[in-house]
Formats: C-alpha cells, structure tokens, sequence
C-alpha cells in the first residue's frame, strides 16, 4: 500500500481543477497546466481535493500510484506558488547574466556559453555567480538547472564550478610533496 498514494491532494485556495478522463488540468494564479495520468490510474474528484487510486492491484498499477499523486500535488503547488531553484557559480572570472533570450555564462572555457532559456521558465542573476530558475513545472525547472550545471559540474579539489545552492561538494586532498 503506497502511504503517499492514500492521501487525498487538497485544491488550493485560488486553484481551479478539473478532471477529464485521464487528464486532470490546474489553473491558478501563476499559470495553466495539465496532466494526462496512466491508465492503471483513477482519479476522482472529492469535497475539494483530488483522490488517486490504483485501477487494479499490478506491480505497474502500484508503483504509479504514489508517483501520479505526487505530480498532481506539485501541479497544484505550481499554478498556486510556483518553484525556483537556486545556482551557485564558484570559481574567478565565473559568472552569468541574462541577455535577452539568452543566459550568457563565462565558465573558464575560451567561450562563453550562451543557454537558451526556455518557455515557461524565467532567470534571473541577482548577483553575477548567482543564478535563480523560477517557473510553474517542477520538473521543467529541474531540467533548465541540471542542464546549466552540467556545462561545469563542481570538481572536488577547488570546488570549481557551477553547483546547487546548499549542495555539499565532497573534497578532495591535492598531491603532496
């Protein structure tokens, strides 16, 4: 029995949904966005808040479960608050900026990598080894941050790089004498 999939998602105040067939659709002050859940799913709508439940007792059916409820949770927490995930650019002579449709960032390469920004998304540099990616689909945001930080991934010995804010770069000792 999946403990997450049991819990009903509650609509947020400011959030209207609806529910076609497999398709559960959020709209809100943020945004609009939809869901098309897999067949082994239903879902109803109860008193305000969405139920997910399995149609029949399938290790597929199972495993889908918690994981349709969950993206139905962070439809609604997206059109309602919207997420954001935060960079960090160490190194001299890092930075970013936004130019236009562009994020530009000087990575240490004889280049600088210019990075499309998406639809749905916006960035924003408040400082220029600062990046912050907001949007209204958790998993797009997520996407824009990997694909950024994967032009330098921090390494373990100055820690250079581009990495999350909070994340802990395991470090290494250099050569010794």
């Amino acid at each position: 029995m999946s403990r997450i999939g049991k819990k009903a998602v509650p609509v947020p105040s400011g959030v209207t949904a609806n529910i076609e067939g497999q398709t559960v659709k959020a709209k809100g002050p943020k945004g609009a966005l939809q869901l098309v859940l897999p067949d082994e799913i239903v879902v109803t709508m109860e008193q305000g808040s969405v139920k997910v439940d399995p149609r029949n007792e399938t290790k597929r059916a199972r495993s889908m479960w918690g994981t349709s409820r969950t993206l139905v949770s962070n439809m609604f927490t997206g059109v309602s608050k919207g997420f954001e995930q935060k960079l960090e650019i160490v190194g001299v002579g890092y930075r970013a900026a936004v130019q236009g449709k562009n994020l530009q960032i000087a990575l240490g390469f004889s280049h600088d990598v210019l990075y499309p920004i998406p639809d749905g998304i916006a960035i924003a540099t408040p400082k220029p080894t600062e990046v912050v990616i907001s949007g209204i689909d958790k998993q797009k945001v997520g996407q824009v941050a990997a694909e950024i930080r994967a032009y330098r991934p921090p390494e373990p010995y100055k820690g250079k790089g581009v990495k999350y804010a909070g994340e802990y770069i395991f470090r290494k000792e250099g050569k010794k004498k």
